[in-house]
């Protein structure tokens, strides 16, 4: 790719992609893995990428400023004037409208899920950042609308025991995300986000303590089968021990003394002010992940042979 092409593509912000892989979890916790639902969930993921890109493009021209003055945002593209503010707004305009015809013609329901999520993050750039404990519940809607997009693009019905993990996991990393925002507008001296001024550390570990409750025992129902409509076999509670472990790893990374440790981290606020960073450049998270789905597939695949009930 050409060196002079290179800003543009970053602007994209192509690390947060990462978030878009939960189209693919839909299929598999319905067990229905094929080539149908594989090419569906693929549509889907590329489709919510291109949204999603959109409104990281009109998120930066609306913070170009404040941007400038973050430790780490001001060398996004925009902010440090690799990409100019035109170009900019006309990506975006081609990125949103190309996802919502798109999304549309494969079915309404993509389509509407598409265009709630490009309602959610104007409503979000608007006004729900600004808005103490509704910014948390906006990014975490914007994760259960990944998960219907799979399911809209492959005519699966998913199980409300997804939905509501995927709802407590996605609060759970809103609330690390604030943490350390909070921690990094600390070191610094001074508050980017004007909603960090509501919150404390103190508070946001309480809430902490309750959504990752919340997270631990609805994936635990979930995995227990269908006594309980959860998991087509409770042979899935072999992969909790991934689950935990993630969360508890998650929750090391944003600790203060393990921020200490890792130089890497103590300009950033520790890593979990970037989720996607953490899934990227952390080893034992990756790997856990990389378990989880090995494990998951292999349960499955068990499944679908009659091997396991």
């Amino acid at each position: 790719m050409n060196s002079k092409n290179i800003p543009y593509l970053t602007a994209l912000r192509p690390r947060q992609w990462t978030k878009n892989l939960i189209v693919f979890a839909a299929p598999l916790f319905a067990v229905s893995i094929n080539l149908q639902s594989f090419l569906g969930s693929l549509l889907a993921f590329v489709l919510f990428c291109s949204a999603s890109s959109s409104f990281y493009l009109f998120n930066d021209i609306a913070d170009v400023e404040s941007d400038r003055r973050h430790p780490v945002k001001c060398k996004r593209p925009i902010a440090a004037g690799l990409v100019s503010v035109p170009v900019a707004i006309g990506m975006a305009v081609i990125l949103l409208f190309g996802s919502l015809i798109i999304g549309w013609l494969q079915s309404s329901a993509l389509g509407a899920t598409i265009l709630g999520y490009a309602v959610l993050q104007v409503a979000y750039n608007l006004r729900l950042k600004h808005t103490v404990i509704l910014d948390m519940f906006a990014i975490a809607t914007g994760f259960v609308l990944r998960a219907f997009a799979g399911a809209a693009a492959t005519g699966i019905i998913l199980s409300p025991w997804f939905l509501l993990c995927t709802a407590m996991l996605a609060l759970f990393l809103g609330v690390e995300k604030r943490k350390a925002e909070l921690r990094l507008s600390e070191i610094r001296g001074g508050k980017t986000r004007s909603v960090l001024r509501r919150y404390s550390l103190s508070l946001l570990s309480r809430m902490e303590n309750i959504v990752t409750t919340a997270t631990v025992v609805t994936y635990a129902l979930w995995s227990f089968g269908p006594k309980v409509q959860g998991a087509s076999t409770p042979w899935m509670m072999l992969t909790l021990p991934f689950v935990l472990y993630g969360i508890f790893r998650y929750q090391l990374l944003s600790d203060p003394r393990e921020i200490a440790r890792r130089s890497d981290t103590v300009e950033q606020g520790g890593r979990t002010e970037q989720p996607e960073e953490v899934l990227l450049k952390d080893l034992p998270t990756l790997l856990t992940v990389l378990g989880w789905v090995l494990t998951s597939f292999i349960i499955l695949f068990l499944k679908q042979k009659g091997v396991i009930d």
